[in-house]
């Protein structure tokens, strides 16, 4: 028995429209993320490397310049523990500080990927459970009807569990590529940081702090009591 497009379209109903709705909204996720990996951690190793090897040869204004060209994730890490200062310990816990905000950027939008993959089959199936339902009561109202009234209706049931399953698995898979870029380039940081430390040297004008005015001094009238007026007699 054969469907066309449309009738397996409304044989699906509204939870396919839902479905639907969920898919077009991940695959923009799926493509977000990726343009924002790519530009943020793409160049985590070579960034990483090029800083790392600059820094050991005590040329830091060239790994600073190279960090800062870079304009992303990486180059900002890089500059950050390359301005740290202070005991060997002391800086360690610091680049461990920079990676994991850094590594919250990525993952920002992965848990709806996550979420997506883990809930679109039982949202799938809880479709299919209303089409058997519907048509194990199509069954019920006709009067000697054969197997093939449910059949029928359950192989259009079944088109819920397939798109909860198509919507699924690309999100899982990108959900898991994502976290391993990630982890990949909180890798490369922290080696990168890791050979900038054991350089022993620090570079605190890779970042500049901002420029706050100096409090002033209150005014020496300003310090003085003030005067409590008398009740009259």
């Amino acid at each position: 028995m054969q469907f066309s497009l449309k009738e397996l379209l409304f044989a699906g109903g509204p939870i396919l429209l839902i479905l639907a709705a969920i898919s077009i909204y991940s695959l923009a996720l799926v493509f977000e993320r990726w343009g924002y990996f790519k530009k943020h951690a793409g160049n985590a190793e070579q960034l990483g490397k090029e800083a790392a090897r600059l820094a050991k040869t005590g040329d830091m204004k060239k790994a600073i310049d190279a960090a800062r060209r870079a304009k992303n994730l990486t180059g900002d890490a890089l500059l950050q523990i390359m301005a740290s200062e202070g005991s060997p310990e002391e800086r360690r816990a610091y680049v461990a500080a920079v990676i994991s905000h850094q590594s919250a950027q990525l993952h920002k939008g992965l848990s709806f990927l996550a979420t997506i993959g883990s809930t679109a089959p039982f949202i799938g199936l809880f479709g299919t459970v209303l089409g058997v339902m519907r048509a194990f009561r199509d069954l019920a109202s006709y009067s000697g009807a054969g197997p093939s009234v449910v059949a029928a209706g359950i192989s259009e049931a079944l088109v819920n569990t397939a798109a909860g399953l198509f919507v699924a698995i690309p999100a899982i898979f990108a959900y898991n590529y994502f976290v391993s870029k990630t982890n990949v380039f909180a890798k490369e940081i922290e080696w990168a940081g890791e050979e900038i430390i054991a350089a022993g040297i620090a570079a605190p004008a890779a970042t500049e702090p901002p420029h706050y005015p100096k409090p002033q001094p209150p005014a020496p009238e300003a310090l003085r009591a003030p005067a409590i007026a008398r009740r009259p007699q």
